[in-house]
């Protein structure tokens, strides 16, 4: 149907079948494929069966769904090593409805008066669509499509910049304010992460992302969630090349007002601070104060309450001894990344969420008849190492050399150093959590287990400090 490591995405009318638009793979479907792909969803749908998902035996996925009995995507992925999962696929589609919603609203797409007048509006999504099929499989670490969680970036110095960031948006009169470095949020006001949805914040996100050349822009979105029928003014705008700032306001304050008084009166003290952001991002997601050890070829950490995520892919490692693999291309680390990520929520770290179809044939036979719900699970491939652990606020997904001694993986022999660095890094996602640090929502074995876990990743630097668990929770209690 498709060739090897492909991607195509299609829109058709959930009634008529009537293509919108193709989007995807430079080879197009014949539309008599694309016609069968619609008539089979149709004909299980008139005999009271939904047809989700297929899979061919070379490997081509199939994946459909309709939304608000209106529209219908399908989602073709070709066969070969890198075939995407149907969770990707599945988050494909819901994201690419989102963004539609986000810049049509949801009036123009369920209530459809005339379909030629429809396409030529969704040419308005193509770079937003376009955007997010190349993050299904890039290697610029963007994880969000798949985790439906914000990509994040954690700062070495934040408060200033986030003083700065709620008086701007008040100024502005907005409520809702948000500060990305190459695509990643570094800051964001309070109501930013409370009032907006996770996929809200991805597909924002991802826009702000895609206008990245304007110096300015006003446009209005409809929140897919919060605000699908009534548009929202998002004004952003550019302070440094790869540094937004954005807000999402009422009428007031003209573009011109914010752009000539607004930033430069909030803005221009900070531009060394967002020079050195920008240094940060360029060589990792974390500050410059931690360093993982040699052995971590990438690591996804995910706070499951505030929806937030940082994902790790070291460019180049030091003091790796002489029978350690060679490094694997960063492209290659996140792809395993995203599998390795599939294979947990799909298997063991299942939720209402990631579950694809409760007859799915993915959880393994042993598991069905527990109650408990797993915290760790592991993985031994070719190329590397993969261990999963899990809390009740917390999921981290960890890419090992495969020098690691497999019984090594196991969380409950991590041990904790000296060094009180990691802490810190775990006290960072404070601003993850709501206002409490990681080590304060977690009980007593799971604080022991993730403290001494991100302890064991991180190579000792910085101030050299000797903790017991009681200073731990002391340091991380909320002032």
């Amino acid at each position: 149907m498709l060739q090897a490591e492909t991607l195509q995405l299609l829109c058709l009318t959930a009634s008529s079948g009537v293509p919108l638009f193709s989007r995807g793979s430079s080879k197009q479907l014949p539309f008599s494929i694309i016609g069968s792909l619609n008539g089979v969803h149709m004909f299980g749908a008139g005999h009271g069966a939904q047809l989700a998902s297929c899979e061919t035996d070379r490997g081509s996925r199939v994946v459909w769904g309709v939304f608000q009995e209106s529209l219908m995507l399908i989602a073709v992925s070709g066969g070969g090593g890198c075939a995407t999962s149907e969770l990707q696929l599945r988050r494909l589609l819901e994201n690419v409805w989102n963004c539609m919603v986000l810049v049509l609203g949801q009036d123009e797409l369920v209530n459809i008066r005339n379909v030629e007048r429809l396409k030529r509006e969704l040419r308005s999504c193509y770079r937003l669509i376009d955007m997010l099929l190349e993050r299904v499989n890039d290697d610029q670490g963007f994880m969000g499509d798949l985790t439906q969680c914000a990509d994040c970036l954690l700062l070495s110095h934040s408060g200033l910049l986030q003083e700065a960031l709620d008086s701007f948006a008040q100024a502005a009169e907005s409520e809702f304010g948000c500060l990305l470095v190459h695509g990643r949020i570094a800051q964001a006001t309070e109501k930013w992460w409370s009032r907006l949805t996770s996929q809200e914040v991805v597909v924002l996100s991802v826009l702000v992302h895609s206008i990245s050349g304007a110096s300015s822009c006003d446009y209005p979105v409809f929140l897919p969630q919060g605000s699908p029928t009534i548009a929202i003014r998002l004004l952003s705008f550019q302070l440094l090349p790869g540094v937004h700032v954005c807000v999402l306001c009422g009428p007031k304050p003209s573009l011109y007002k914010a752009k000539n008084e607004l930033i430069s009166r909030f803005w221009s003290t900070f531009v060394e601070n967002l020079r050195s952001c920008l240094e940060q991002a360029e060589r990792s997601t974390l500050p410059s104060s931690v360093n993982l050890r040699w052995d971590i070829q990438a690591l996804l950490l995910i706070s499951r309450e505030s929806k937030r995520a940082i994902t790790v892919c070291p460019r180049v490692r030091s003091g790796a001894p002489s029978e350690a693999t060679p490094l694997l291309s960063s492209g290659r680390r996140l792809e395993l990344l995203r599998l390795f990520y599939t294979f947990a929520v799909t298997r063991y770290f299942t939720s209402q969420e990631t579950s694809v179809s409760s007859a799915s044939t993915t959880s393994e036979d042993f598991s069905q008849g527990f109650t408990h719900v797993p915290v760790q699970c592991y993985l031994v491939t070719d190329e590397c190492k993969c261990y999963g652990l899990q809390s009740s606020q917390h999921q981290l997904f960890v890419l090992m050399d495969l020098s690691v001694p497999t019984y090594w993986i196991n969380g409950r022999r991590f041990t904790v150093k000296g060094s009180f660095t990691p802490v810190k890094v775990w006290s960072r996602f404070r601003r993850f959590t709501r206002g409490r640090s990681l080590l304060s929502v977690v009980s007593v074995t799971e604080e022991a287990s993730l403290s001494s876990l991100l302890e064991s990743f991180c190579i000792p630097g910085g101030p050299k400090q000797t903790s017991t668990a009681e200073d731990v929770r002391k340091r991380s209690v909320t002032p």
